[in-house]
């Protein structure tokens, strides 16, 4: 691992050393992810940016906002943490992501996409309010300026007039390449220093010379149309923006000259910058998306040491293919993560009904909304914590008029080690507040099956299903039509789960039951509307009631079976709701994590006897 425990000061770094200290900084970064795994391909497209970055501004006082943030790992390295990296994304380790309370270097969190230029227009905002000196720059990568929020922030910081750099990794993944030997050409020219000092001179004397104005706007308007024939920058100087570009984004020398100009100009400046994905790691090179998140690799052959197993995203986009098959109104969505949730086989067995709208969520939910509307039957699949940006057009677009909606909320619960901004925790809350929203949890792979099948063919009104990441637990059967289950009858406690919590509060009733205890079982499929009536007639029995979901405490459905039994007049000898808390829950292992939050069998063994001996 490169060694930087200390702040490393890159003022006084020559270009020889630069270019020295990115292939000593790519060496490490590819051996540092293949022992923690992580965002690797995007890491080793920003080498060099990275570099330049620290070359030319000091981000303990600049402010620095990534837009996605798992591309921040040489700047991690670059600002002390380099010693620390072994613990990148584990369980009181590094975060994987910019993480403002871990490094003053980090100007800002930055684990979903899109923002980033409006943050950075609020810092540059609040810098001239304030009577402050400090640079503000934006490094946003073209899959996030597929974000309908990025072109807001664009538009709105091209109108300030405010003093910024947004900086464009355009790495070919989203935006069209520029082709032509003239337009790299007159890039190229337009971005020599000779030519930046005559262009900013040209226009200082004509601004004085008598008649100066008049043949500066002729001069610009011809520049301008014989440019934007040539050059993709029109959109970003409509909007207000001095662009520059497109530059070599892996040429540390150039990208360092070109950022010390770049930070003297006045008001907000786009570079775009041109960088290959998964630089300098011929199997990151070659496939990209592949090594964009990876686990534990061999650096030599680049495959996977822990190769990932049947998943719920897999049964969720097998089961979604069979529905396919036997219906072609059914078409699925997804916001740039056909393979994240297992639609990559609908893609090749449907591509005409199979749509990929870039990180768009809110567009999803409203085009799911259109296509239902004339007829279709659109399944959105969608991580939970994506799924958060669509909640407006959900309500607006789907609810209201009661659209048949279906959304298969993927990474429900805890993810694991990309942390606060990656967990579900809140669906269960969000969804259910939606009026007419049919919401469903299973708890197997065939549940999955039988929900979404159900969900799509037989319900009316928004369906949603919620469901973990990775695969089962140790729990495997198919109870999915049953709105609430008694699974095992019993007496003196009542314990309720769903989902993927649902496998662990089977084994803490095994260890109930050694102590003596025969506890009461209620499994929920169906999480809203909910069917009260058998845990009615449970806790009725037994008084007592232990609620385990990994979702977050306020709207948890433990909650709102509480309000029922009152609501019903059903007193509590003792109850626990066993849940993520009212608190973001950090980076770690699932393993880890349920246990942080009390939900893992042990931890709710432990909870359920407390209960069951509170008289």
């Amino acid at each position: 691992m490169i060694e930087f425990d200390e702040i490393t000061d890159l003022k006084q770094v020559t270009d020889s050393e630069a270019e020295a200290m990115c292939a000593r900084l790519r060496s490490s970064v590819i051996d540092m992810v293949s022992r923690t795994g992580g965002h690797l391909a995007s890491n080793l497209g920003v080498v060099e940016l990275t570099v330049a970055l620290h070359r030319v501004f000091d981000t303990g006082r600049d402010r620095l906002v990534f837009d996605v943030g798992h591309q921040c790992y040489i700047h991690k390295m670059l600002t002390g943490r380099g010693s620390a990296m072994d613990t990148l994304r584990t369980f009181g380790g590094l975060s994987g992501f910019p993480k403002p309370n871990e490094s003053i270097h980090d100007a800002f969190i930055a684990g979903h996409a899109s923002n980033s230029v409006s943050v950075a227009l609020g810092m540059a905002r609040a810098r001239t309010l304030l009577g402050e000196n400090y640079h503000v720059i934006a490094l946003i990568g073209d899959g996030a300026l597929t974000g309908g929020l990025a072109y807001e922030g664009l538009s709105n910081a091209g109108l300030s007039r405010e003093p910024m750099l947004v900086i464009l990794n355009d790495n070919g993944m989203s935006i069209t390449k520029n082709v032509g030997g003239v337009a790299q050409h007159l890039a190229h020219q337009r971005l020599k220093p000779q030519y930046l000092r005559f262009k900013k001179g040209y226009r200082k004397a004509m601004s004085v010379l008598p008649g100066g104005k008049t043949i500066y706007r002729v001069t610009h308007k011809v520049k301008t149309a014989v440019k934007e024939t040539l050059l993709p920058c029109s959109l970003f100087e409509d909007m207000g923006f001095t662009y520059l570009g497109p530059v070599d984004g892996n040429d540390v020398r150039g990208l360092t000259r070109l950022l010390r100009y770049a930070k003297d100009m006045e008001g907000p400046v786009l570079l775009h910058i041109r960088t290959v994905k998964g630089k300098g790691y011929p199997p990151a090179e070659q496939n990209p998306d592949a090594y964009h998140g990876v686990s534990k690799f061999c650096v030599q052959t680049g495959e996977s040491l822990h190769p990932s197993g049947p998943s719920y995203s897999g049964a969720f986009g097998a089961a979604l293919c069979q529905l396919a098959e036997e219906d072609r109104r059914v078409c699925a969505i997804t916001a740039a993560m056909r393979d994240g949730t297992g639609l990559k086989d609908f893609e090749a067995r449907f591509p005409k009904r199979f749509f990929d709208v870039g990180i768009s969520e809110g567009h999803a939910v409203s085009m799911a909304a259109g296509l239902a509307k004339q007829g279709c039957l659109p399944v959105f699949a969608v991580y939970s914590s994506f799924l958060q940006r669509g909640y407006d057009m959900l309500l607006h677009d789907v609810a209201i008029l009661g659209l048949h909606v279906v959304f298969g909320v993927d990474r429900a619960g805890l993810v694991g080690e990309d942390g606060e901004t990656h967990h579900g925790l809140f669906d269960v809350a969000y969804l259910s507040s939606v009026p007419g929203m049919t919401l469903y949890a299973p708890s197997s792979f065939a549940e999955v099956a039988t929900m979404l099948r159900h969900g799509l063919l037989e319900c009316n009104g928004p369906v949603a299903l919620r469901y973990p990441r990775g695969g089962e637990g140790g729990y495997h059967e198919d109870a999915g039509t049953v709105p609430t289950l008694v699974t095992k009858e019993g007496q003196g406690i009542t314990l309720v789960a769903y989902g993927a919590t649902y496998p662990d509060l089977l084994a803490a009733a095994e260890q109930l039951e050694a102590s003596g205890c025969r506890p009461e079982i209620i499994k929920l499929n169906r999480l809203c509307p909910l069917d009260l009536v058998p845990v009615c007639r449970s806790v009725s029995k037994t008084g007592r009631l232990l609620v385990a979901e990994e979702a977050a405490a306020m709207g948890s459905v433990g909650e709102r079976l509480c309000a029922g039994l009152a609501e019903a007049g059903i007193a509590l000898k003792a109850v626990r709701l066993c849940n993520t808390g009212e608190r973001f829950v950090p980076q770690g292992t699932v393993e880890q994590l349920r246990h942080l939050c009390g939900l893992d069998s042990h931890s709710l063994y432990e909870a359920a006897m407390e209960v069951w001996k509170h008289e």
